[in-house]
Protein backbone atom coordinates (compact mmCIF):
# COMPACT_ATOMS: atom_id res chain seq x y z
CA UNK A 1 0.00 0.00 0.00
CA UNK A 2 2.97 2.55 0.52
CA UNK A 3 4.32 1.62 -2.67
CA UNK A 4 1.11 2.34 -4.33
CA UNK A 5 0.52 5.85 -2.34
CA UNK A 6 4.32 6.62 -3.70
CA UNK A 7 3.36 5.35 -6.94
CA UNK A 8 0.15 7.42 -7.03
CA UNK A 9 2.27 10.30 -5.49
CA UNK A 10 5.26 10.18 -8.53
CA UNK A 11 2.29 10.12 -11.11
CA UNK A 12 0.34 13.30 -9.99
CA UNK A 13 3.61 15.39 -9.77
CA UNK A 14 4.61 13.97 -13.50
CA UNK A 15 1.55 15.17 -15.01
CA UNK A 16 1.11 17.97 -13.18
CA UNK A 17 5.00 19.02 -14.33
CA UNK A 18 4.57 17.51 -17.78
CA UNK A 19 1.56 19.30 -18.12
CA UNK A 20 3.40 23.04 -17.42
CA UNK A 21 6.64 21.50 -18.77
CA UNK A 22 6.71 23.48 -21.97
CA UNK A 23 4.00 26.52 -21.99
CA UNK A 24 6.20 27.39 -18.86
CA UNK A 25 9.37 26.49 -20.70
CA UNK A 26 8.66 28.86 -23.43
CA UNK A 27 7.12 31.44 -21.81
CA UNK A 28 10.55 31.59 -19.59
CA UNK A 29 12.63 31.42 -22.89
CA UNK A 30 10.17 34.50 -24.60
CA UNK A 31 10.46 36.16 -21.45
CA UNK A 32 14.62 36.37 -21.70
CA UNK A 33 14.79 36.85 -25.45
CA UNK A 34 11.76 39.01 -26.12
CA UNK A 35 12.98 42.49 -27.18
CA UNK A 36 9.83 44.44 -25.65
CA UNK A 37 10.20 46.11 -22.46
CA UNK A 38 6.93 46.84 -20.62
CA UNK A 39 5.91 50.74 -19.26
CA UNK A 40 6.94 49.98 -15.41
CA UNK A 41 10.16 47.85 -16.62
CA UNK A 42 11.06 51.27 -18.86
CA UNK A 43 10.47 53.10 -15.55
CA UNK A 44 12.96 51.18 -13.25
CA UNK A 45 15.50 51.34 -16.00
CA UNK A 46 15.51 54.92 -16.38
CA UNK A 47 15.11 55.39 -12.44
CA UNK A 48 18.29 53.18 -12.05
CA UNK A 49 19.98 55.06 -15.03
CA UNK A 50 20.39 51.66 -16.60
CA UNK A 51 20.48 51.39 -21.20
CA UNK A 52 18.23 47.80 -21.29
CA UNK A 53 19.49 47.43 -24.89
CA UNK A 54 23.43 47.60 -23.51
CA UNK A 55 25.17 44.04 -23.98
CA UNK A 56 27.72 42.83 -21.23
CA UNK A 57 30.46 40.74 -21.53
CA UNK A 58 30.63 38.00 -18.67
CA UNK A 59 32.97 40.68 -16.89
CA UNK A 60 30.33 43.00 -16.97
CA UNK A 61 27.49 40.76 -15.50
CA UNK A 62 29.29 39.47 -13.16
CA UNK A 63 30.24 42.65 -11.85
CA UNK A 64 26.61 43.96 -11.57
CA UNK A 65 25.47 40.34 -9.88
CA UNK A 66 28.57 40.98 -7.35
CA UNK A 67 27.41 44.74 -7.22
CA UNK A 68 23.34 44.09 -6.34
CA UNK A 69 24.17 40.95 -4.15
CA UNK A 70 26.86 43.09 -1.58
CA UNK A 71 24.06 45.96 -1.80
CA UNK A 72 21.19 43.09 -0.65
CA UNK A 73 23.92 41.81 2.18
CA UNK A 74 24.53 45.55 3.24
CA UNK A 75 20.29 46.76 3.25
CA UNK A 76 19.70 43.10 4.71
CA UNK A 77 22.01 43.50 7.18
CA UNK A 78 21.16 46.73 8.31
CA UNK A 79 16.98 46.51 8.41
CA UNK A 80 17.26 43.11 10.63
CA UNK A 81 19.85 45.46 12.96
CA UNK A 82 17.16 48.25 12.83
CA UNK A 83 14.19 45.82 13.41
CA UNK A 84 13.19 47.45 16.85
CA UNK A 85 12.50 50.83 14.90
CA UNK A 86 10.46 49.26 12.29
CA UNK A 87 6.94 48.99 12.63
CA UNK A 88 5.17 45.62 13.27
CA UNK A 89 8.60 44.37 15.36
CA UNK A 90 6.12 42.67 17.26
CA UNK A 91 8.58 44.01 20.04
CA UNK A 92 11.69 41.64 18.81
CA UNK A 93 14.91 43.08 19.09
CA UNK A 94 17.71 43.04 16.69
CA UNK A 95 20.10 40.08 16.00
CA UNK A 96 23.63 39.79 16.86
CA UNK A 97 26.17 41.09 14.93
CA UNK A 98 27.57 37.73 13.57
CA UNK A 99 23.88 36.02 13.24
CA UNK A 100 22.52 39.13 11.22
CA UNK A 101 25.23 38.34 8.96
CA UNK A 102 24.71 34.96 8.41
CA UNK A 103 21.45 35.62 7.83
CA UNK A 104 21.93 38.87 5.11
CA UNK A 105 24.75 36.36 3.19
CA UNK A 106 22.51 33.32 3.13
CA UNK A 107 19.27 35.09 2.32
CA UNK A 108 20.82 37.11 -0.45
CA UNK A 109 22.71 33.70 -1.90
CA UNK A 110 19.48 32.26 -2.21
CA UNK A 111 20.42 29.52 0.74
CA UNK A 112 18.39 30.84 3.33
CA UNK A 113 20.52 28.72 6.41
CA UNK A 114 18.26 29.74 9.82
CA UNK A 115 20.66 29.48 12.73
CA UNK A 116 17.58 31.22 14.82
CA UNK A 117 13.64 30.62 15.38
CA UNK A 118 12.26 33.18 13.23
CA UNK A 119 8.57 33.81 15.00
CA UNK A 120 11.14 34.37 18.17
CA UNK A 121 13.32 36.56 16.56
CA UNK A 122 11.94 38.40 13.12
CA UNK A 123 9.00 40.63 12.89
CA UNK A 124 6.62 40.98 10.39
CA UNK A 125 8.75 44.23 8.50
CA UNK A 126 12.20 42.13 8.66
CA UNK A 127 10.19 39.30 7.42
CA UNK A 128 8.73 41.21 4.06
CA UNK A 129 10.73 43.62 3.18
CA UNK A 130 13.80 42.29 3.87
CA UNK A 131 13.43 38.33 4.08
CA UNK A 132 11.09 37.72 1.37
CA UNK A 133 12.14 40.48 -1.22
CA UNK A 134 15.82 38.67 -1.41
CA UNK A 135 13.98 35.33 -1.50
CA UNK A 136 12.93 36.93 -5.29
CA UNK A 137 15.69 38.96 -6.43
CA UNK A 138 18.37 36.22 -4.85
CA UNK A 139 16.23 33.18 -7.16
CA UNK A 140 16.34 36.15 -10.27
CA UNK A 141 19.90 36.62 -9.63
CA UNK A 142 20.26 32.46 -10.37
CA UNK A 143 18.06 32.18 -13.18
CA UNK A 144 19.60 35.14 -14.92
CA UNK A 145 23.30 33.40 -14.65
CA UNK A 146 21.67 30.29 -16.18
CA UNK A 147 20.50 31.99 -19.23
CA UNK A 148 23.69 34.19 -19.59
CA UNK A 149 25.58 30.72 -20.23
CA UNK A 150 23.03 29.34 -22.48
CA UNK A 151 23.30 32.53 -24.16
CA UNK A 152 26.77 32.27 -24.53
CA UNK A 153 26.52 28.37 -25.88
CA UNK A 154 23.96 30.08 -28.76
CA UNK A 155 26.09 33.14 -29.51
CA UNK A 156 28.03 33.43 -32.44
CA UNK A 157 30.98 35.75 -31.76
CA UNK A 158 29.20 38.00 -30.15
CA UNK A 159 31.44 37.90 -26.72
CA UNK A 160 28.02 39.42 -24.99
CA UNK A 161 25.71 37.31 -21.89
CA UNK A 162 22.91 39.52 -22.40
CA UNK A 163 22.32 42.47 -19.45
CA UNK A 164 22.18 41.30 -16.08
CA UNK A 165 20.13 44.01 -14.73
CA UNK A 166 17.29 43.23 -17.28
CA UNK A 167 17.13 39.46 -17.06
CA UNK A 168 16.80 40.50 -13.19
CA UNK A 169 13.79 42.72 -13.28
CA UNK A 170 12.00 40.51 -16.49
CA UNK A 171 12.46 37.23 -14.16
CA UNK A 172 10.96 39.62 -10.72
CA UNK A 173 8.00 41.09 -12.21
CA UNK A 174 7.30 38.59 -15.18
CA UNK A 175 7.67 34.87 -13.82
CA UNK A 176 8.39 34.98 -10.34
CA UNK A 177 5.26 37.58 -9.05
CA UNK A 178 2.92 36.13 -11.09
CA UNK A 179 3.26 32.75 -9.79
CA UNK A 180 3.89 33.26 -6.40
CA UNK A 181 0.34 35.29 -6.37
CA UNK A 182 -1.16 32.49 -7.46
CA UNK A 183 0.71 29.98 -5.07
CA UNK A 184 -0.06 32.26 -2.30
CA UNK A 185 -3.96 31.96 -3.30
CA UNK A 186 -4.21 28.37 -3.03
CA UNK A 187 -2.06 28.45 -0.03
CA UNK A 188 -4.77 30.82 1.40
CA UNK A 189 -7.46 28.37 0.46
CA UNK A 190 -5.85 25.46 1.68
CA UNK A 191 -5.32 26.89 5.06
CA UNK A 192 -1.88 28.67 5.64
CA UNK A 193 -2.30 31.60 7.85
CA UNK A 194 -2.25 35.30 6.24
CA UNK A 195 -2.61 38.05 8.82
CA UNK A 196 -1.01 40.22 10.66
CA UNK A 197 -2.58 39.40 14.26
CA UNK A 198 0.84 38.73 16.14
CA UNK A 199 1.09 36.93 19.37
CA UNK A 200 -2.46 35.45 20.02
CA UNK A 201 -2.96 34.14 23.76
CA UNK A 202 -4.33 30.44 24.01
CA UNK A 203 -5.66 28.63 27.03
CA UNK A 204 -5.04 25.69 26.47
CA UNK A 205 -6.90 22.24 28.34
CA UNK A 206 -4.68 21.86 30.62
CA UNK A 207 -5.08 25.24 32.08
CA UNK A 208 -1.95 26.74 30.82
CA UNK A 209 -1.43 29.88 28.09
CA UNK A 210 0.29 29.63 24.80
CA UNK A 211 1.17 32.53 23.19
CA UNK A 212 0.35 31.28 18.89
CA UNK A 213 1.96 33.39 16.66
CA UNK A 214 0.58 34.53 13.19
CA UNK A 215 1.42 36.73 10.16
CA UNK A 216 2.15 37.17 6.36
CA UNK A 217 2.79 33.50 5.67
CA UNK A 218 1.27 32.27 2.72
CA UNK A 219 2.65 34.87 1.10
CA UNK A 220 6.54 34.00 1.59
CA UNK A 221 5.63 30.62 2.01
CA UNK A 222 5.13 31.06 -2.23
CA UNK A 223 8.38 32.51 -2.86
CA UNK A 224 9.38 30.25 -0.66
CA UNK A 225 9.36 27.12 -2.55
CA UNK A 226 8.98 28.71 -5.85
CA UNK A 227 12.34 30.39 -5.87
CA UNK A 228 13.67 27.27 -4.06
CA UNK A 229 14.52 29.33 -1.50
CA UNK A 230 13.56 27.12 2.34
CA UNK A 231 13.57 30.24 4.41
CA UNK A 232 10.49 29.07 6.88
CA UNK A 233 8.35 31.75 8.79
CA UNK A 234 8.19 29.15 11.52
CA UNK A 235 11.45 27.44 13.37
CA UNK A 236 9.47 24.13 12.20
CA UNK A 237 9.28 25.48 8.79
CA UNK A 238 7.29 23.89 6.32
CA UNK A 239 6.21 20.76 9.41
CA UNK A 240 4.20 23.94 10.88
CA UNK A 241 0.43 23.43 10.21
CA UNK A 242 0.22 27.29 9.84
CA UNK A 243 2.40 26.74 7.00
CA UNK A 244 1.23 23.23 5.55
CA UNK A 245 -1.32 22.31 7.06
CA UNK A 246 -2.37 19.44 4.79
CA UNK A 247 -0.95 16.09 2.77
CA UNK A 248 -2.28 18.44 -0.20
CA UNK A 249 -0.76 21.76 0.28
CA UNK A 250 2.53 19.35 0.72
CA UNK A 251 2.22 18.08 -2.20
CA UNK A 252 1.66 21.79 -3.63
CA UNK A 253 4.48 22.65 -1.86
CA UNK A 254 6.89 19.52 -3.76
CA UNK A 255 5.45 20.82 -6.84
CA UNK A 256 6.50 24.40 -6.45
CA UNK A 257 9.77 23.67 -5.55
CA UNK A 258 10.51 21.04 -8.72
CA UNK A 259 8.17 23.60 -10.86
CA UNK A 260 11.13 25.60 -12.41
CA UNK A 261 13.91 23.52 -12.47
CA UNK A 262 12.25 20.73 -14.21
CA UNK A 263 10.95 23.28 -16.65
CA UNK A 264 14.35 25.24 -16.94
CA UNK A 265 15.95 22.72 -20.18
CA UNK A 266 12.71 23.42 -22.10
CA UNK A 267 13.79 26.80 -22.25
CA UNK A 268 17.16 25.90 -22.64
CA UNK A 269 16.37 23.88 -25.56
CA UNK A 270 14.34 26.85 -26.97
CA UNK A 271 16.54 29.39 -26.71
CA UNK A 272 19.30 27.09 -28.27
CA UNK A 273 17.35 26.10 -30.51
CA UNK A 274 17.78 22.17 -29.83
CA UNK A 275 14.94 20.68 -27.59
CA UNK A 276 16.85 16.75 -28.23
CA UNK A 277 19.66 18.01 -26.24
CA UNK A 278 17.04 19.38 -23.73
CA UNK A 279 15.36 15.86 -23.24
CA UNK A 280 18.85 14.59 -22.37
CA UNK A 281 19.09 17.35 -19.53
CA UNK A 282 15.39 16.50 -18.15
CA UNK A 283 16.17 12.63 -18.59
CA UNK A 284 19.39 13.01 -16.43
CA UNK A 285 17.41 15.32 -13.86
CA UNK A 286 14.08 13.22 -13.70
CA UNK A 287 16.44 9.57 -13.27
CA UNK A 288 18.60 10.90 -10.59
CA UNK A 289 15.26 12.66 -8.39
CA UNK A 290 13.75 9.17 -9.07
CA UNK A 291 16.70 7.59 -7.98
CA UNK A 292 16.89 9.38 -4.71
CA UNK A 293 13.56 9.15 -3.83
CA UNK A 294 13.27 5.43 -4.28
CA UNK A 295 15.96 4.75 -2.65
CA UNK A 296 14.74 6.91 0.38
CA UNK A 297 11.73 5.78 0.86
CA UNK A 298 12.82 1.99 1.12
CA UNK A 299 14.66 3.13 3.51
CA UNK A 300 12.80 4.65 5.68
CA UNK A 301 9.89 1.96 5.32
CA UNK A 302 12.43 -0.88 6.11
CA UNK A 303 13.33 1.04 9.62
CA UNK A 304 14.40 -1.10 11.73
CA UNK A 305 12.98 -1.45 15.53
CA UNK A 306 9.85 -2.69 17.14
CA UNK A 307 8.28 0.94 16.72
CA UNK A 308 9.01 1.54 13.35
CA UNK A 309 7.68 -2.02 12.47
CA UNK A 310 4.47 -1.53 14.66
CA UNK A 311 4.38 2.49 12.97
CA UNK A 312 4.47 1.19 9.42
CA UNK A 313 8.23 2.28 8.42
CA UNK A 314 10.46 4.93 10.96
CA UNK A 315 7.90 7.65 11.65
CA UNK A 316 10.26 9.58 14.27
CA UNK A 317 10.84 13.13 13.53
CA UNK A 318 7.53 12.78 10.71
CA UNK A 319 4.33 14.79 11.05
CA UNK A 320 1.60 11.66 10.69
CA UNK A 321 -0.52 13.91 8.29
CA UNK A 322 2.21 13.53 5.47
CA UNK A 323 3.72 10.22 6.36
CA UNK A 324 6.79 8.05 5.20
CA UNK A 325 6.07 9.08 1.39
CA UNK A 326 4.92 12.39 1.76
CA UNK A 327 8.02 13.17 3.88
CA UNK A 328 10.77 11.19 1.91
CA UNK A 329 9.22 13.09 -1.45
CA UNK A 330 9.74 16.47 0.69
CA UNK A 331 13.12 15.61 1.57
CA UNK A 332 14.19 14.27 -2.59
CA UNK A 333 13.02 17.72 -3.50
CA UNK A 334 14.45 19.54 -1.18
CA UNK A 335 17.84 18.02 -1.29
CA UNK A 336 17.82 17.99 -5.08
CA UNK A 337 17.21 22.03 -5.16
CA UNK A 338 18.36 24.93 -3.30
CA UNK A 339 15.41 24.34 -1.35
CA UNK A 340 16.83 24.39 1.90
CA UNK A 341 12.80 23.47 3.57
CA UNK A 342 11.73 20.65 5.66
CA UNK A 343 8.74 18.67 6.67
CA UNK A 344 10.47 16.58 8.94
CA UNK A 345 13.66 16.01 10.88
CA UNK A 346 16.26 15.27 8.78
CA UNK A 347 18.61 13.99 11.92
CA UNK A 348 15.93 11.74 13.02
CA UNK A 349 15.44 9.64 9.22
CA UNK A 350 17.11 6.05 9.43
CA UNK A 351 20.84 6.27 9.43
CA UNK A 352 21.24 5.33 5.54
CA UNK A 353 18.51 7.27 4.72
CA UNK A 354 19.96 10.14 6.12
CA UNK A 355 22.83 9.34 4.12
CA UNK A 356 21.07 9.56 1.04
CA UNK A 357 19.48 13.16 1.49
CA UNK A 358 23.68 14.09 2.13
CA UNK A 359 24.73 12.16 -1.06
CA UNK A 360 21.63 14.34 -3.01
CA UNK A 361 23.74 17.11 -2.38
CA UNK A 362 26.70 15.82 -2.62
CA UNK A 363 26.46 15.32 -6.25
CA UNK A 364 25.80 18.87 -6.48
CA UNK A 365 21.90 19.78 -6.78
CA UNK A 366 21.03 18.86 -10.25
CA UNK A 367 18.10 16.42 -9.65
CA UNK A 368 17.09 19.22 -10.43
CA UNK A 369 18.67 21.53 -8.59
CA UNK A 370 17.75 24.83 -7.74
CA UNK A 371 16.02 27.80 -10.13
CA UNK A 372 18.76 28.60 -11.93
CA UNK A 373 21.66 26.62 -10.31
CA UNK A 374 20.52 23.37 -11.28
CA UNK A 375 20.42 24.26 -15.26
CA UNK A 376 24.01 25.92 -14.78
CA UNK A 377 25.27 23.47 -12.64
CA UNK A 378 24.27 20.59 -15.04
CA UNK A 379 25.43 21.87 -18.14
CA UNK A 380 28.75 22.32 -16.35
CA UNK A 381 28.65 18.76 -15.88
CA UNK A 382 27.67 18.20 -19.48
CA UNK A 383 30.33 20.25 -20.90
CA UNK A 384 32.82 17.64 -18.72
CA UNK A 385 30.76 14.87 -20.13
CA UNK A 386 31.42 15.98 -23.75
CA UNK A 387 34.93 16.03 -23.41
CA UNK A 388 35.38 12.95 -22.14
CA UNK A 389 33.24 11.72 -24.52
CA UNK A 390 34.96 13.15 -27.08
CA UNK A 391 38.28 11.47 -26.11
CA UNK A 392 36.58 8.01 -25.91
CA UNK A 393 35.77 8.49 -29.44
CA UNK A 394 38.85 9.86 -31.02
CA UNK A 395 37.04 13.18 -32.04
CA UNK A 396 36.95 17.03 -31.25
CA UNK A 397 35.03 17.65 -28.17
CA UNK A 398 32.53 19.79 -29.36
CA UNK A 399 28.71 20.95 -27.60
CA UNK A 400 26.22 22.79 -29.39
CA UNK A 401 28.51 23.71 -32.08
CA UNK A 402 31.16 25.45 -29.36
CA UNK A 403 34.60 23.47 -28.63
CA UNK A 404 35.69 22.71 -25.41
CA UNK A 405 39.01 23.00 -25.15
CA UNK A 406 41.86 23.70 -22.04
CA UNK A 407 40.34 26.36 -20.91
CA UNK A 408 36.49 25.59 -20.90
CA UNK A 409 38.17 22.24 -19.14
CA UNK A 410 40.11 24.02 -16.74
CA UNK A 411 36.87 26.38 -15.66
CA UNK A 412 35.04 23.01 -15.11
CA UNK A 413 37.37 21.65 -13.15
CA UNK A 414 37.78 24.33 -10.80
CA UNK A 415 34.16 24.55 -10.56
CA UNK A 416 33.55 21.17 -9.52
CA UNK A 417 35.98 21.39 -6.82
CA UNK A 418 34.95 24.65 -5.18
CA UNK A 419 31.77 23.15 -3.02
CA UNK A 420 33.85 20.15 -1.65
CA UNK A 421 37.02 22.34 -0.62
CA UNK A 422 34.45 24.97 0.92
CA UNK A 423 32.24 21.56 3.07
CA UNK A 424 35.58 19.73 3.80
CA UNK A 425 37.72 22.71 4.89
CA UNK A 426 35.20 24.50 6.72
CA UNK A 427 34.80 21.06 8.82
CA UNK A 428 38.62 20.46 8.90
CA UNK A 429 39.38 23.86 10.21
CA UNK A 430 36.46 23.49 12.81
CA UNK A 431 37.56 20.43 13.79
CA UNK A 432 41.21 21.22 13.88
CA UNK A 433 40.98 23.71 16.27
CA UNK A 434 40.70 23.02 19.95
CA UNK A 435 38.28 25.48 21.94
CA UNK A 436 36.23 25.69 18.65
CA UNK A 437 35.76 22.06 18.18
CA UNK A 438 34.79 21.29 21.47
CA UNK A 439 31.86 24.44 21.37
CA UNK A 440 31.13 23.03 18.11
CA UNK A 441 31.03 19.11 19.58
CA UNK A 442 28.63 20.79 22.61
CA UNK A 443 26.50 21.78 20.22
CA UNK A 444 25.60 18.75 18.56
CA UNK A 445 22.35 16.54 18.91
CA UNK A 446 24.37 13.53 19.40
CA UNK A 447 27.69 11.93 19.88
CA UNK A 448 29.00 9.71 18.03
CA UNK A 449 28.75 8.65 14.57
CA UNK A 450 25.02 11.13 13.83
CA UNK A 451 26.97 14.07 15.12
CA UNK A 452 29.13 13.90 12.52
CA UNK A 453 26.48 13.49 9.90
CA UNK A 454 24.77 16.66 11.41
CA UNK A 455 27.95 18.49 11.18
CA UNK A 456 29.00 17.54 7.60
CA UNK A 457 25.47 17.77 6.96
CA UNK A 458 25.42 21.97 7.98
CA UNK A 459 28.91 22.23 6.03
CA UNK A 460 27.52 20.72 2.58
CA UNK A 461 24.34 22.21 3.02
CA UNK A 462 25.98 25.40 3.22
CA UNK A 463 28.71 25.08 0.62
CA UNK A 464 26.35 24.03 -2.20
CA UNK A 465 23.34 26.87 -0.95
CA UNK A 466 20.74 24.72 0.27
CA UNK A 467 20.10 25.81 3.84
CA UNK A 468 18.63 22.61 5.56
CA UNK A 469 19.65 21.49 8.57
CA UNK A 470 20.00 17.45 10.05
CA UNK A 471 18.10 18.87 13.05
CA UNK A 472 19.59 18.89 16.52
CA UNK A 473 22.56 20.63 15.57
CA UNK A 474 23.43 24.18 17.37
CA UNK A 475 24.88 26.56 14.80
CA UNK A 476 24.38 30.14 16.55
CA UNK A 477 27.68 30.78 17.56
CA UNK A 478 30.08 33.14 16.37
CA UNK A 479 32.35 31.21 14.93
CA UNK A 480 29.87 28.87 12.82
CA UNK A 481 27.57 32.12 11.94
CA UNK A 482 30.69 33.61 10.41
CA UNK A 483 31.81 30.55 9.32
CA UNK A 484 29.17 28.99 7.68
CA UNK A 485 27.91 32.41 6.17
CA UNK A 486 31.61 32.96 4.40
CA UNK A 487 31.35 29.23 3.18
CA UNK A 488 27.81 30.43 1.93
CA UNK A 489 28.91 33.51 0.35
CA UNK A 490 32.25 31.87 -1.54
CA UNK A 491 29.68 28.63 -2.55
CA UNK A 492 27.47 30.98 -4.39
CA UNK A 493 29.63 33.06 -5.94
CA UNK A 494 32.80 31.53 -6.73
CA UNK A 495 30.59 29.21 -9.46
CA UNK A 496 28.61 31.79 -10.50
CA UNK A 497 32.00 33.96 -11.43
CA UNK A 498 33.15 30.89 -13.13
CA UNK A 499 30.04 30.13 -14.88
CA UNK A 500 29.56 33.23 -16.79
CA UNK A 501 33.62 32.83 -17.10
CA UNK A 502 32.25 29.66 -19.67
CA UNK A 503 29.79 31.45 -20.89
CA UNK A 504 32.07 34.20 -22.16
CA UNK A 505 34.82 31.95 -23.34
CA UNK A 506 31.49 30.07 -25.55
CA UNK A 507 30.24 33.54 -26.31
CA UNK A 508 33.59 34.43 -28.25
CA UNK A 509 33.19 31.25 -30.34
CA UNK A 510 31.76 31.00 -34.01
CA UNK A 511 30.13 27.58 -34.96
CA UNK A 512 32.40 24.73 -35.17
CA UNK A 513 32.66 22.58 -38.32
CA UNK A 514 29.68 20.69 -39.24
CA UNK A 515 31.62 17.21 -38.85
CA UNK A 516 32.85 17.89 -35.69
CA UNK A 517 29.79 18.75 -34.02
CA UNK A 518 28.34 14.73 -34.41
CA UNK A 519 28.85 13.52 -31.33
CA UNK A 520 26.12 11.21 -29.81
CA UNK A 521 24.58 13.28 -27.24
CA UNK A 522 20.80 12.88 -27.76
CA UNK A 523 20.60 9.70 -26.92
CA UNK A 524 20.09 7.41 -23.81
CA UNK A 525 23.39 6.46 -24.02
CA UNK A 526 24.85 9.49 -22.91
CA UNK A 527 22.21 10.33 -20.24
CA UNK A 528 23.68 7.04 -18.68
CA UNK A 529 27.20 8.58 -19.11
CA UNK A 530 26.36 11.92 -17.66
CA UNK A 531 25.08 10.38 -14.60
CA UNK A 532 28.04 8.44 -14.32
CA UNK A 533 30.42 11.26 -14.87
CA UNK A 534 28.20 13.32 -11.68
CA UNK A 535 28.41 10.68 -9.42
CA UNK A 536 31.93 8.72 -10.18
CA UNK A 537 33.10 12.75 -9.69
CA UNK A 538 30.98 14.53 -6.88
CA UNK A 539 30.71 11.24 -4.26
CA UNK A 540 34.53 9.74 -4.19
CA UNK A 541 35.84 13.26 -2.07
CA UNK A 542 33.77 12.84 0.73
CA UNK A 543 33.41 8.79 1.01
CA UNK A 544 36.01 9.31 4.61
CA UNK A 545 33.50 11.55 6.09
CA UNK A 546 30.29 9.20 5.00
CA UNK A 547 32.24 6.27 6.76
CA UNK A 548 32.46 7.90 9.58
CA UNK A 549 29.26 9.74 9.65
CA UNK A 550 25.81 7.78 8.57
CA UNK A 551 27.48 4.78 7.26
CA UNK A 552 29.19 3.74 10.57
CA UNK A 553 25.56 4.58 12.08
CA UNK A 554 23.97 2.07 10.01
CA UNK A 555 26.44 -0.54 10.51
CA UNK A 556 26.26 -0.10 14.19
CA UNK A 557 22.36 0.13 14.53
CA UNK A 558 22.09 -2.96 12.18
Amino acid sequence: MDWLFAAATLLTLVVLLGVLYRPLGDYMAWVYTSSKDWRAERMLYRLAGVDPRREQSWRGYLTSVLGFSLVGIVLLFAIIELQPLLPYSLGLGSMSPDLAFNTAVSFVANTNWQAYSPEQTVGYTVQMVGLSVQMFVSASVGMGVSIALVRGLAARRTGTLGNFWVDLVRCTFRILLPLSVVAAIVFIAGGVVQNFSGFTDIHTVAGGVQSIPGGPVASQEAIKMLGTNGGGFFNANSAHPFENPTAWTNLFQVFLLLLIPFSLPRTFGTIVGNQRIAYVLLATMVTLFLVVFVALTAFELAGQGTAPTLAGGAMEGKEQRFGIVGSTIFGSATTGTSGGAANSMHGSYTALGGMVLILNMMIGEVSPGGVGAGLYSILVYVVLAVFLTGLHLGRAPVFLGKRIGTREVKIVSVFILVMPALALGGATLTLAIPPVRDQVLAGLGENGPHGMSELIYAFISAAINNGSAFAGFDANTPWLNLLLGSIILLGRFIPIALVLALGGSFALQDRATTTAVRLPLARPQFVVFLIGVIALIALPMFVPYLLAGPLAEGVARA
